[in-house]
C-alpha cells in the first residue's frame, strides 16, 4: 500500500495495472463549496497491488490514469460509479469502459436497493470497515497514513466483492442483465450538464404551463451561473426560491425584493436584472412548445391497478432474488397501468420476461394474486379455469 505523488510513479503503476484483466477504482473528492467536484485522491487496485494517488500533488499529471481508464481490454470496477465517472468525464472527457458497478450487480443478486460498500464488505469478507476517517477533508495535506489506509480499503475489498458478484451473475446467467444500467452509466449524456435541462429536477413542483415556462428559464439561468462561478447551485439561489420565482413571476425589482425567501438586496444586483430577464423570457414562451406537465400519480383511475402491480413486483423480485427497483420503478408501474404498450424498461428484455409479461396478464385478468401460507403467490388463468372445471 502506497501513496503516489509523481507522474512517473503513476505511469509505472498504471503499466503494471494494465497487465491484468480488471482494476478496482474509487475517488475521494470535495464539492461542498464548488459546482464541479474537486478530485483529491484516486485509489486503484489490481489483484496484486493497491495504491492511492495524490491528485493534488504539485506537478502531478493524471494522464497515465486516464489512459488506463480508456483501455478497452481492462474492466474497471467501481461501487456506485456515477459520481466517480462524472469526475473523470469532467477532467478528461472520457468514460471508463468496460465498466462493472458492484452496487448495480448487487441489486441483480438480491442485495436490495443501493446496498452500501460497507455492507457488501461485511457480507462477502466478514470484515467490518474502520470508519474513523470517513469525514476526512481530502483536500488537506499532508495525508496521514491512517487516511491513506482508509482510502485504499475502498478498492482492496472491492476486488473480493467483484469476484463474488461476478461468479454469482455467471452462475445465474444474469451477467447480461447489467447491460442496460452499464449503458446508462457509460453514456456521455448522463454526465453532460445542460442548463436548459435543469428544470427537470423540479418537474413535479409546478402545475401550470406559465409556471413551468418561468421555471425553465430561471432554472437554466441558475445552472449557468453556478457553472460559470463554480459554486453550488444553492449559493446562487436555493431550490425553494427557484420555485417561488416560478409561481410568483415578479416583473419588477421591487416585486422581486418583496418575495419572502429572495435574498435581500439581490434584486438590485446584476443577478437580479438577469433573473427578471429570464422571467420575461419564460412569460413570452408559447405554451404549445412546453413539455407536457406530469399528472399526479395514480391519476386516471389507475390507483388500484398500480397497487396490485406493486404486490406482483414485490412477489416477483423476492421469488427471483433481485431488487425490485432493478426490475421496475413506480413510474413504470403507473405507465403500464395506463397503457399495455407503454415504452418503459419493465416491458423490454429480461424485465418483460421476469415481470412485464405477468404485469400485463394481471391487468387483463389472466393472472390472479392470492395468499398461501402467509405468502403471495400467482395463479395463472389456465390453472384457475382447470380448477373450476
Amino acid at each position: 500500500m502506497s501513496l503516489i505523488a509523481t507522474t512517473q510513479h503513476l505511469a509505472d503503476a498504471c503499466r503494471r495495472f494494465a497487465k491484468h484483466s480488471f482494476v478496482t477504482v474509487d475517488t475521494e473528492f470535495l464539492r461542498e463549496t464548488t459546482f464541479w467536484p474537486r478530485l483529491c485522491v484516486v485509489q486503484i487496485a489490481s489483484p496484486e497491488e493497491a495504491v492511492a494517488v495524490d491528485a493534488l500533488a504539485d506537478g502531478l499529471d493524471l494522464s497515465p490514469f486516464f489512459e488506463l481508464m480508456a483501455d478497452q481490454s481492462l474492466t474497471k470496477v467501481f461501487h456506485a460509479a456515477r459520481q466517480d465517472i462524472e469526475i473523470i468525464w469532467n477532467l478528461a472527457k472520457l468514460i471508463p469502459a468496460p465498466l462493472f458497478d458492484t452496487q448495480v450487480a448487487a441489486m441483480v443478486c438480491g442485495f436490495g436497493d443501493q446496498v452500501s460498500y460497507g455492507d457488501l464488505v461485511q457480507t462477502v469478507t466478514k470484515v467490518v470497515l474502520d470508519k474513523s476517517s470517513r469525514f476526512t477533508d481530502w483536500s488537506r495535506r499532508p495525508l496521514l497514513p491512517a487516511q491513506v489506509d482508509y482510502a485504499i480499503a475502498d478498492v482492496t475489498y472491492l476486488r473480493d466483492i467483484y469476484a463474488f458478484l461476478r461468479q454469482k451473475l455467471e452462475q445465474s446467467e444474469r451477467l447480461a442483465w447489467l447491460s442496460d444500467e452499464m449503458a446508462l452509466l457509460t453514456s456521455p449524456s448522463t454526465y453532460s450538464q445542460h442548463p436548459e435541462n435543469a428544470w427537470e429536477r423540479f418537474r413535479n413542483r409546478v402545475r401550470k404551463p406559465r409556471d413551468l415556462a418561468v421555471l425553465m428559464e430561471v432554472a437554466a439561468w441558475r445552472e449557468a451561473e453556478a457553472q460559470a462561478r463554480d459554486v453550488p447551485r444553492s449559493r446562487v439561489l436555493k431550490d425553494d426560491v427557484l420555485i417561488e420565482l416560478a409561481l410568483a413571476a415578479p416583473r419588477t425589482a421591487d416585486a422581486l425584493g418583496n418575495l419572502r425567501a429572495f435574498p435581500r438586496g439581490m434584486e438590485r444586483s446584476r443577478a437580479g436584472v438577469e433573473i427578471l430577464a429570464s422571467i420575461e423570457r419564460g412569460l413570452a414562451r408559447d405554451a404549445k412548445t412546453l413539455p407536457k406537465l406530469e399528472r399526479e400519480r395514480r391519476g386516471g383511475g389507475n390507483g388500484a391497478t398500480v397497487e396490485l402491480l406493486k404486490v406482483l413486483l414485490r412477489h416477483v423480485s423476492e421469488s427471483h432474488g433481485v431488487a425490485a427497483k432493478m426490475v421496475a420503478t413506480v413510474d413504470d408501474l403507473e405507465a403500464i397501468a395506463a397503457d399495455d404498450k407503454a415504452d418503459v424498461p419493465a416491458l423490454r428484455g429480461w424485465r418483460r420476461e421476469l415481470f412485464g409479461a405477468k404485469a400485463l396478464e394481471l391487468k387483463q385478468g389472466r393472472l390472479a394474486l392470492t395468499v398461501e401460507h402467509g405468502k403471495v403467490v400467482t395463479l395463472e388463468w389456465q390453472e384457475a379455469a382447470a380448477e373450476e372445471s
